[in-house]
């Protein structure tokens, strides 16, 4: 399989113990985690088989250590992580509302991988890299974006793909150089990866289809669009696919949609057909929320095809 990296943010992930604590009162808390959508991602594609590497800072710190250590060990190529002597691992606190919504504390711009910029891109870890990873969470500081420029533009001068899942807040696309960022990021884009609801932030058109429609015309060559509970869907100038969910006991829904990319990406560069990258991705989707934890939610190839196993048992059994 291709070689693949990804750049941005990694931290620490704090959960809240129960649902419905909040941030104003004292309570139990779980963790650290490591976590940092990038980090998830590049995780995830690893467990898979991928020859992958991250881009990073971290802090002279536990935090940083417990992310290295763990990506190590996962078979990631940390060497792109610099330690900074003088700076914190990022960290992310959340706590969890009864409808499923979540609050979080971040501490990114002010940490570690806040001060990562395109001095910290070397070169010559990307000159065998075939395929890059932009995560639009980490566009959030004008020198974490010309570091992305500089990644992004090394990979794709040597002939290599790039996959785009935006990944952002809305507040982002108040401020004209983030939005501008994401363009730009957009425009190198070989593989689109928005959630539902993502679908139309980047685009002028009015409606889904419009917008789908407009990114293929652009140059595109896949949009996959993630679903949540509702699956997920894939659009080519040639087809459209659609595949359902799988229902599971959630558990922490941090990270599946990283873990569904992570899974999307690695399974379409070995050379998966597209409706068995989606049911390894949707399924690695599935599996993250039963666990607790952002990066403990990372599958084999063994556990997805046991889990799509059970499911097709469940699927038979109800059908009698």
């Amino acid at each position: 399989m291709r070689k693949i990296y990804t750049i941005g943010e990694i931290l620490v992930e704090i959960m809240a113990d129960k649902v419905g604590q909040t941030f104003t009162h004292p309570g139990v808390w779980n963790g650290p985690f490591p976590s940092g959508a990038p980090a998830i991602f590049i995780d995830q594609a690893t467990k898979l088989g991928g020859q992958c590497g991250i881009i990073s800072c971290v802090g002279n710190d536990g935090f940083g250590m417990l992310n290295i250590e763990r990506l190590k060990a996962d078979g990631v190529d940390v060497r792109g992580i610099r330690v900074l002597p003088h700076e914190t691992t990022g960290s992310a606190f959340v706590t969890y509302h009864s409808n499923g919504e979540r609050d979080f504390i971040f501490n990114i711009k002010n940490a570690a991988c806040g001060k990562l910029s395109a001095e910290h891109v070397n070169a010559e870890l990307l000159q065998d890299c075939q395929h890059f990873h932009v995560m639009g969470s980490s566009l959030f500081s004008f020198h974490m974006v010309n570091a992305v420029k500089k990644a992004a533009g090394i990979v794709k001068a040597h002939g290599g793909t790039l996959s785009f899942d935006p990944n952002i807040r809305k507040e982002m696309l108040n401020i004209p150089e983030m939005r501008d960022a994401l363009h730009y990021v957009l425009e190198l884009t070989d593989i689109y990866m928005p959630s539902e609801g993502e679908v139309m932030l980047l685009s002028s058109q009015s409606t889904l289809d419009g917008a789908i429609a407009h990114y293929l015309k652009d140059g595109i060559k896949e949009v996959v669009v993630k679903r949540g509970d509702k699956g997920a869907s894939y659009y080519s100038t040639d087809e459209t696919i659609h595949i359902d969910s799988y229902s599971v006991d959630e558990v922490d829904p941090t990270g599946a949609g990283d873990c569904f990319g992570g899974a999307y990406i690695a399974c379409r560069l070995q050379g998966h057909s597209v409706p068995q990258a989606l049911r390894y991705a949707n399924a690695c989707g599935a599996l993250a929320v039963t666990r607790r934890g952002p990066m403990e939610g990372t599958s084999t190839f063994a556990e997805i095809d046991a889990f799509l196993h059970q499911q097709q048992h469940l699927a038979s059994v109800g059908a009698l």
